[in-house]
């Protein structure tokens, strides 16, 4: 048995359903964070719009649950038409402890390796507070098509602060992108190059393996 980390990034009205589809699939744990969406302020004007608010559900289930789980989302909320929201799983290597197992696997046998091969990966952008846009303009421009942003606290080294000019002690946006893996390393250099450390935004990321993923059809297609 594997286990995966689902991550579900919608629109913030429909997270109680969502969050009711984690029960009936019967998953012991979820947890509901609070971001916004990356759409540009020309698009949003043009249109009429406000910037959309955003719910990040996240659950830990193993492979049999992780399809159910997709596939429910997909029969009652529609997850795989674009525009209702991304649902992508991240495999899990390892917990801490029988204890946790035990919980997270509800006493079942646990074994296996995930599967390796993956298309898509995403991307984890930690920046400086009120900078989303121009991290986000970096990575549109190598290819990546929007992204959920969540507000964060940082905590980091004094050590760390002198040797990459970097503080993290402060208020911090974190950016979540799901791209196809081959677009991947265009996308977070032209962050790095564009928004990283030295700059106002301050940018670092890193990237996650997506061992499956619903709602970027649109950009399959």
């Amino acid at each position: 048995m594997s286990l995966n980390l689902v991550i579900t990034m919608m629109d913030r009205d429909r997270r109680e359903s969502m969050e009711a589809i984690f029960k009936s699939v019967g998953l012991p744990m979820s947890l509901t964070m609070l971001g916004r969406g990356t759409a540009t302020m020309e698009h949003l004007s043009l249109n009429g719009l406000k910037a959309t608010e955003k719910a990040v559900l996240s659950t830990v289930a193993d492979s049999d649950k992780t399809r159910q789980l997709m596939l429910a989302a997909k029969v009652k909320m529609f997850i795989d038409i674009p525009g209702n929201g991304i649902m992508l799983s991240v495999p899990i290597k390892s917990v801490g402890g029988g204890k946790t197992l035990a919980y997270l696997t509800e006493n079942q046998k646990s074994g296996g390796k995930p599967d390796m091969t993956f298309a898509h990966e995403l991307i984890y952008v930690i920046l400086n507070e009120g900078c989303s846009d121009e991290v986000m303009d970096a990575a549109r421009a190598a290819g990546a098509a929007g992204g959920t942003v969540l507000s964060a606290k940082g905590t980091g080294l004094v050590a760390a602060e002198k040797f990459l000019g970097i503080s993290l002690a402060e208020e911090k946006e974190v950016l979540l992108i799901v791209a196809r893996a081959e677009d991947k390393a265009a996308i977070m250099q032209s962050i790095i190059e564009k928004t990283g450390p030295g700059t106002p935004s301050g940018a670092i990321c890193f990237s996650l393996p997506v061992s499956q993923v619903a709602g970027l059809r649109r950009i399959e297609e």
